[in-house]
Order: structure tokens, then sequence, then C-alpha cells
């Protein structure tokens, strides 16, 4: 057996369960998706280094404060409390338990590609979080209080960047079983909300600039989207040369 022949077999048996939904104009879109948020992420990271968003930030940091208590966020009290709920499900804790749970799921089922496919897919993508972070070097907002707890610097947003990454690679996963067209924009287009009101929260609670936020987004849905190209491409490779 010869060693292209054993990598066929072992892609096979590992991505067996990891569909790409069968559709052709797939890669092509995530090419594109890959392309243009790698391409935001180095805009905004270079007007982040140049200090040249700072008022931008400012605006719109301040326009979600109320004008005459910017220590206030604007709204009820009980949207602050939903907020903070909110940000919870982009934390760490709750995307790693959310992770083992349904990778534990996929294990059980003998779905181990999927598990693979969605542990290296989150667990890579906060890794690159926290080590633009520290490449960075951003401080958090201080203009207000914060009204969550922060314990690492500021940009790009981990939240933004991992809920993007960890709910776009289960919502691929997902959609690869799904032959109905609306059901599989309808998994994705929540995917996107959920990670859009987690950026927003951070904002919201003073913990963020607003381009922290759109770069995590920009950089994770780029990280999920050429994580499932591979996945996709592996899949694609595999099924033409299996007899």
């Amino acid at each position: 057996m010869t060693t292209q022949s054993l990598l066929d077999r072992v892609t096979n048996w590992l991505f067996r369960d990891t569909r790409s939904g069968g559709v052709n104009w797939l890669p092509v879109t995530l090419l594109a998706i890959v392309t243009l948020g790698v391409y935001a992420f180095i805009e905004i990271a270079e007007e982040v280094a140049a200090g040249e968003i700072r008022q931008i930030d400012e605006a719109l940091f301040l326009s979600l404060r109320l004008a005459d208590d910017p220590s206030t966020p604007i709204g009820p009290a009980w949207l602050q409390e939903t907020a903070v709920e909110v940000t919870a499900v982009g934390g760490f804790p709750l995307i790693v338990l959310t992770l083992a749970a349904i990778a534990g799921f996929f294990i059980v089922t003998k779905r181990y590609g999927a598990a693979l496919y969605a542990v290296l897919s989150v667990g890579s993508g906060a890794l690159l979080s926290q080590t633009l972070k520290q490449y960075y070097g951003r401080p958090r907002p201080d203009l207000v209080d914060h009204l969550d707890t922060v314990h690492t610097l500021s940009f790009p947003s981990g939240h933004a960047l991992v809920t993007t990454v960890a709910y776009l690679t289960l919502a691929s996963i997902v959609v690869g079983f799904l032959d109905d067209r609306r059901a599989r924009v309808y998994v994705i287009v929540v995917a996107v909300l959920v990670a859009m009101m987690v950026g927003v929260s951070r904002v919201y609670l003073g913990v963020h600039w607003p381009s922290d936020v759109a770069a995590g987004w920009a950089l994770g849905a780029a990280w999920a989207c050429f994580s499932w190209l591979i996945v996709h491409f592996l899949r694609r490779g595999n099924t033409t040369t299996s007899p």
C-alpha cells in the first residue's frame, strides 16, 4: 500500500460523516469570505496600529451610552443584565463546555471526523485570538468602567472571534446533512446572528472598542471558512479518488 493510498483511506474514514452539502458554489464562496475577512482584519489592524481609528471607535462606543452620563449604557436596566448574559455565550467556559459536549456526541456516535474538525477549528481559532492579543497589545477601553470582568488585552475581541469560529464551524457540520436550502440558510443565519449579538454586547458593556469586535468578526469568519474549505477539499478529493 502506497503512502497516498494510506492517506486516502485515513481521510475517507475520518471525514465519511463530514459532508459539504454537494454544492459546487461552496468552495468559491468560502474562498471569497476567507479573502475578504483577512483583508478586512489587516485593514482594521493597520488603522488601530496607526491610531487613526480612535475617533471612530470613541464615537461608536459612546453612542451606546447616555449623552449626559457616559458611565451608564443606554436602555432600561434589564438590557444591561441581558447583555451580560448574552456575552457569556461567547465566553471561553461556555464555548469549551459546548464544544466538549458536541465533540463527545460525535465520538460516541463514531463521527470522528466531525469531532476532530470541530475541536481543531475552534481550538486553533482560540489560540490565534490569544496570540494576536499579545502581538498587538492594545489596552482595553478606558472611557468608562467595565461592566464585565476581563483578564486579557483588547485587540482583537476574543469573544467575537471565537464565537464566530465556533458557531460557524458547528453550522458547517449541520448544513452538510441538510438538503433543504432554506434550512441551510437558517442555520448559517442563526450562527451569524449569535456572533453579532455577542460582539455588540462587548461594546455595550464597555470592555471592547468597536474595531476590536469588527476585527474579531472578520478574522473569525475567515478562519471558520478556511477550516471548512480544507475539510471540503479533503472530502471532495477523497470522493474523487475512491474506487
